[in-house]
Order: C-alpha cells, then structure tokens, then sequence
C-alpha cells in the first residue's frame, strides 16, 4: 500500500468521522457478529456492492483510491470507535474505494439492512452516520475518487455524463481531452482513438465508450435492478424534486408500498441551487443537492423504491389502476400516481445559442459549472431568486459576474435579503433594463451582446459563460392528450380539472375530486408542475405531503368500488385509511 493520508486527513469540518461511544457500539454489537481480521485484508472493494457496516474494534483500517493500481493512495485511517463506508453503502451503490486492515484487529460487522432499521429507531446514532457518510460523499467527490470520464470539453455527450455524474454527487474526475496529458495516456492504455470519446474508466478493468446515463448508473450501482413489487405499487411518484421526495416520505412512512422515479437525478431544479437560505428550518442555508440527498436517505428508510435515471413516457388507465410506461422498455402499474416532474428554465430567444448549450450556456449554477467557469467573467440572465442565488454563488468562483435583468429593479421578483446581498457584493455587476441579444463565439462562448430596453443602446460584454434563469417550462410534453393542461403546459387540478376530464372518465368514482387531483382521478400533481402552484420548496414539500393524503382517500374509495377480479398484490399491511395520521397524530 503506498502514499499518505492525503484529503481526508484534514480538519473534520465535515463532522464526517465521529467515533462511537460504547453504548452505541454495544447496541449495534446485539445484532451483529465480531471477527478477527489480519494485515492487508481487504474488508470493502471498490466496485463491489457493500452489504455489512463494519465498526473498527481493535487495529485500523485503511480506506483507499484505485487499490492495487498505478494511482493507489491512502485517503483514511480509521481507528477504533469508527465505522466504515458513506452514503453510496445506505443506498445500495457500489462502493467507491477499498477498506484494507492496516494491522491485526477486530471488527464489529451487522447487516445494513438491519442497521437501516436500527437507526431509525435511535434518532442520535441516525443522524451521527447519516451526517458523517454525507460528509465522506462530499470529500470523496472534492478529492476527484470514483471512475474517470475522458472526453472533450466541446463534446455535448462529455457534458450529459458529467452533469448526470454530478447532479447524482457521484466521485468522479474529468479529464479533459483538449488540455489533459493524462488524456492522452489513457486512450493509449486502452486502444482508444479521441474521437471515440467520451469514455468511462473505473477501477483501471472496466470501460464504457459514450455510454448512456443508465448504462453509467448501472456500472456504479446507482439504481439497482426493479424487483416484482416495485413493477406494482401503491402510489408512483414521477420526478424526485422537493414535491417527489416529499411525497416518498410521506407515503413509504404512512405504509403505502412506495416507488419514486427521475429521469435524470434526485433533486430537480432545486438540486441545482448552489444555496437555499429562505427554507423553514434551515437558518444558515442548505444546498439544493444536500436537501436532496437527506431527502432521498429519509425515503430509503422508510422502504421507497427510488429509480434513477428512469424516464416515463406515457400514462393511461388500466382497470382501475394506471400504466406507466418507460423510455427504457419497461413499465409500472399503480393504483395511484403523484406527477411531480417540474419545470425547467426556459431556453433564452437568442439566435447561435443552441451551438454554445454543450459547452458554454447552462441552466443550473453548481460547483460544476462554477469549476467551468474557472477565473473568467459570467453572465446571468434572471430577476429572481434562482438568477440571485446563481450570481453570488458564482461571483465566489470568478472575477466578475454580470446579472442581467429585464426590469427596471430587481424588487419585482427577488427576495430583499438576496438584493440586500448583491448590492453588498463587489464582484456583482447589476445592469437593469437589459436583454441579451447576441452570443459570440463558435465552440466556446466569447461574448455577449446586450441591450438596454429603453434606449436602444448595445455594448459587448466579454463573458465566458452564460447562466438562463428566466422562466418555467413544465416537464409534460410526455402527459399531452392524456389528462388536462393548462395552455401553458401545466397540469390543471382540482373542480376545473374535473369538469374538463367529463363524466365518463369518472364513471364509478362517487365522490368529488380533490385539490391536487387531475382530470384522472387517482393522478394528483405536486409541485411546480401543477397550474398555479407557488414556485417555493416549502409550498413543494406541502403539496408532495397533501397528495400523499389525497391518495389514501382515492385508496380507501377503491376498497369499496375496486372493479372484480384479484388485487394488485397482497395487502401487506398497508394502510390506506383516509384518517391515516404522522407518529403522534402532532404534525411531527
């Protein structure tokens, strides 16, 4: 084994390695076994799917990247009192560095589907290895572990793979082929020429040319393979943002067998957001990508199926129940759908940008961009919170960022403590009353033409980067002609969209509809995807936990008026009370 303890041994800022107390140990120790272990045993591959959490008793354990290859290095030594793993082991992912004993000792080894439910019961211990395995993720994907892409920073499919790599916070490193050496030694290494880029490399064995998204989730175990049970489900949940993932909390821990999906990554638009500050609960901040990840943990644990990616391309009603089918070939069947797939922000009207959309125009402003950036100029396009949030975000990572802003303030749609923040900050440029007109540039962006809408008067504005946040979309060209939409795309709920649906797609249904239910009854919508929905996580999260009431009522109707034949599936204990309550009945 060779190197030192390089980016883990650091101050724990992360609080990513705690050691247990005795108590917590002996807790874990009732419900698993103890074995010796000798030097240089491997515990933990990488590559390898992680079923055991292991507690280090007695000697020390060694956590390292690329073992056994030209690049091994020892990230972490671990002591006594310290577990092993992150955040991948919980959620079933393959593991991304090896764990090799150091010196003879003992481990403390428990089943970690065992372990799940344990710490749900012990909140402290809980959030102790959530917290800790949240922080390894963080430093793991800082310290550039995990597999490689090899690929062109022109190549719009380099760009799809590292942005599913890091929306989905999977260790990864990018090489970039145009300014890399190591670019060059690796498609030496194996045969490859550079316009067969993009690649994958893991582990030194393993290589995949232009793969897909899924193709790349299934090599690290992102999502593992759909069992029968997830095919035929309660209530599926389509898009994981704040709405979905609140939505698989409510409804895996109310007993409803649970499945929620995403076509790309966990989060949604809000997993992009380099910084929530307003969200209830957080007075320092959270990051969108954080949010989600304690999101996607929290339905884990209370038994939801979570696939990504996992695209649905179309819903019809099926005797009662409705059939989702997927890009993939596949399908699911449930007796009630929450449709949470969101909005994404609109495309700017400006000609020649679509050339720059692989390399130099985004639609999200996180570390990954901000490394693309690097030490030039940006510019922003929005008067909202998430173009406010984008441009201090940045304005930490580059020399100038430009915010460009349609009106004749930004008191019309930002919140005061974000304008209280830009003005404040030097690097922060603020130009009202601007429009871009024209992008410069042919495989990178150059620079920007801008105008001022009231005098006519256009400058160039030397930018490398261009961030859209001006609008909403909504995620439904996939629903159209099978439910009712607004004219702008967004799903209608509630008596209008009832009265749009007629009585015939009612027909067995004695009740009225409900305000989350669409012109299907059962289909509820959640989120930023719903016709005149509050663009807020907070409100999100409050429709993801209202549809979940909604569908217990549609659930226990279909008790009385399910059409003959025999059920879904066993009932399994599920509930499906209308009155069915939180722990407590408190709203906790």
């Amino acid at each position: 084994m060779t190197g030192e303890a390089v980016p883990f041994e650091t101050p724990d800022l992360y609080g990513a390695f705690p050691r247990l107390t005795e108590e917590q140990i002996g807790f874990l120790a009732d419900h698993g076994r103890r074995f010796p272990v000798e030097p240089g045993q491997v515990l933990i591959r990488e590559g390898e799917r992680v079923t055991e959490f292991m507690v280090v008793l007695r000697g020390s354990v060694a956590v390292v990247e690329d073992f056994g290859g030209p690049g091994e290095r020892i990230l972490r030594v671990h002591g006594p009192g310290r577990f092993l793993g992150e955040v991948g082991l919980l959620s079933g992912q393959a593991a991304f560095t090896t764990s090799q004993a150091r010196e003879a000792g003992e481990i403390l080894s428990a089943p970690v589907d065992r372990v799940r439910v344990l710490v749900a019961r012990d909140p402290i211990l809980g959030d102790l290895i959530l917290r800790a395995y949240l922080g390894r993720r963080a430093l793991l994907v800082g310290a550039g572990a995990g597999f490689r892409i090899i690929g062109s920073r022109y190549s719009p499919d380099t760009r799809r793979l590292r942005e599913f790599a890091a929306r989905n916070r999977l260790p990864h490193r990018w090489i970039d082929l145009e300014a890399d050496q190591e670019a060059e030694a690796g498609l030496r290494r194996f045969s490859i020429r550079p316009e067969e880029t993009p690649i994958v490399i893991w582990r030194e064995r393993e290589l995949l040319r232009n793969p897909s998204n899924a193709e790349l989730a299934r090599l690290i175990g992102l999502t593992a393979p759909p069992t029968a049970e997830e095919g035929r489900c309660d209530v599926l949940i389509i898009g994981s943002g704040p709405a979905g993932l609140a939505a698989a909390v409510y409804g895996a821990s109310e007993g409803l067998s649970t499945v929620v999906m995403d076509a790309i990554a966990t989060g949604g638009q809000a997993g992009t957001s380099s910084r929530i500050e307003n969200y209830f609960g957080f007075p320092s901040g959270i990051s969108g990508a954080e949010l989600a990840e304690l999101g996607v943990f929290q339905a884990h644990k209370f038994g939801a199926a979570v696939r990504v990616p996992a695209e649905a391309t179309a819903l019809a009603p099926d005797d009662g129940r409705y059939r989702i089918a997927l890009a993939d070939g596949g399908e699911v069947i449930s007796r009630s759908i929450v449709l949470a797939t969101g909005a994404r922000y609109r495309r700017l009207d400006v000609p020649g940008i679509e050339r720059l959309e692989s390399t130099s125009v985004h639609y999200a402003a996180t570390v990954y961009e901000a490394q693309q950036c690097r030490a030039d100029p940006v510019a922003v396009v929005g008067g909202g919170n998430s173009s406010g949030q984008a441009a201090l975000f940045l304005a930490d990572h580059v020399p100038r960022a430009y915010l460009l802003v349609r009106g004749a303030d930004l008191r019309a749609k930002m919140s005061r403590y974000l304008i209280d923040r830009i003005e404040r900050h030097p690097r922060v440029k603020v130009l009202c009353n601007t429009e871009a007109r024209e992008v410069i540039g042919e495989d990178a962006l150059r620079a920007v033409v801008v105008e001022n809408n009231l005098s006519g008067e256009r400058r160039k504005l030397d930018v490398r980067a261009l961030f859209c946040f001006i609008g909403a979309v909504p995620c439904t060209a996939w629903l159209a002609g099978s439910l009712a939409l607004d004219d702008r795309g967004f799903v209608v709920t509630g008596a209008p969209a009832r009265a749009r649906a007629g009585p015939a797609a009612w027909e067995g249904h004695d009740r009225g509809s409900m305000p989350l239910e669409t012109s299907l009854p059962g289909v509820f919508a959640a989120g930023d995807v719903r016709s005149g929905s509050v663009k807020r996580v907070a409100s999100a999260v409050g429709e993801g936990a209202m549809a979940i009431h909604h569908a217990h009522e549609h659930l226990s109707h279909l008790a009385t008026y399910a059409p003959p034949g025999p059920p879904l599936e066993p009932d399994g204990g599920h509930n499906t009370s209308a009155d069915h309550r939180e722990d407590g009945g408190d709203g906790r």
